[in-house]
């Protein structure tokens, strides 16, 4: 047992090390940077847009290693939240891909006005949310043709895009059990849970937190609050559940900083290493990749962007690949809005600043 002093001495350098912890991790510009950018990829036919991406807000890979796509029907305005409201059926907002990067299928036309959260379940069905609140934008309404404001919710659809589950409701705001208050992110467990993350800011009800719900639609619990304490957010952007531990990830972007929490809503973790991030999804050998932004006074607006590859269990850093677009070409949004990668561990990012979505391979 160690004497008073000797006890002393511990917590003095047990508490000395918990508060020079976050100084052990390095600077985005001196981590390495093991991937390149693969050319080229994917080929987006002529007859979309002229073969030219709007915004692109998500993207995720499915068990056959096709990568589907959710972009806001090639558009660009209003800048940053972009809109697919009146677009026609010659711009469907959700693409399949196959790894080569060909177009395989197109759906979703006409159920949003505003795209943002999008996630593929093991089942292959599709997981996406509409955060609109706006009766009009752009001086066009923002019905559907049913007369039903758009946004406020998330939609199950099928892999051809029928609509299986409605969590939500359609054009109504909320911070219920039924209600979302522009539903940011989707996630699905293994057991078919759903999570949900609501709150994109600004919003009428200051909702910032998690909406956990059954495979069935069952509302299950929500925890969090605005706020900067342990389990509560600001503007939580994205959510993943996945790793060896199964664990809740949430993007807290206004926060700056990834928590991590049990499935029952339990914190875990704050992570700020890794800057504030837009997106997060983590890969089976327990890699977290994140789409973020940290304050750099010698970078050109102040402002280094980029994805950071870390370990998901520890939240150190392994990794990070710098966005490669001029920042003083970009329209407002942000960069890799939506990250995930494949089995071999290539990077897929969804660009809604560049209005892209690239490819990234890891240099052997």
């Amino acid at each position: 047992m160690p004497t008073r002093a000797g006890f002393v001495l511990l917590i003095a350098g047990t508490f000395g090390a918990v508060c020079a912890q976050p100084s052990q991790y390095p600077k985005p510009a001196e981590l390495p940077n093991p991937y390149r950018l693969v050319e080229g990829w994917p080929t987006l036919p002529k007859s979309m847009n002229g073969g030219n991406w709007g915004e692109v807000i998500r993207v995720h890979v499915a068990k056959n290693g096709n990568i589907w796509v959710f972009h806001r029907c090639f558009n660009t305005v209003p800048p940053g939240h972009a809109t697919c409201v009146a677009r026609g059926n010659s711009n469907p907002p959700i693409l399949e891909f196959d790894p080569s990067g060909k177009l395989v299928k197109s759906l979703g036309v006409s159920l949003f006005a505003y795209p943002h959260g999008f996630t593929i379940d093991d089942d292959g069905n599709l997981w996406v949310s509409d955060v609109n609140d706006e009766d009009t934008i752009l001086g066009m309404s923002a019905k559907n043709a049913d007369g039903v404001l758009m946004g406020q919710e998330v939609l199950k659809l099928s892999p051809t895009g029928k609509v299986l589950m409605t969590l939500g409701k359609e054009g109504i705001s909320g911070n219920g059990p039924d209600t979302f208050d522009r539903p940011t992110g989707i996630a699905v467990a293994a057991n078919g849970d759903v999570f949900v993350s609501d709150g994109h800011a600004p919003n009428q009800h200051n909702s910032a937190r998690v909406v956990k719900f059954s495979k069935d639609g069952r509302f299950i619990k929500a925890w969090g609050h605005k706020g900067s304490a342990s389990g509560d957010f600001d503007e939580p952007h994205d959510i993943f559940v996945g790793g060896s531990q199964a664990r809740v990830y949430v993007a807290d972007r206004r926060n700056n900083r990834i928590q991590v929490f049990d499935q029952d809503g339990n914190f875990i973790a704050a992570w700020k290493q890794f800057g504030q991030p837009s997106s997060v999804f983590v890969g089976k050998d327990d890699t977290i990749y994140v789409g973020a932004a940290f304050p750099d006074p010698g970078a050109k607006k102040g402002e280094l962007r980029g994805i950071v590859v870390g370990n998901a269990k520890d939240g150190s850093l392994k990794a990070f690949i710098p966005d490669p677009a001029d920042p003083d070409k970009l329209d407002v949004g942000t960069s890799a809005s939506g990250i995930a990668a494949d089995d071999a561990g290539s990077i897929y990012a969804a660009d809604v600043a560049a209005h892209n979505l690239r490819k990234y391979m890891r240099v052997k």
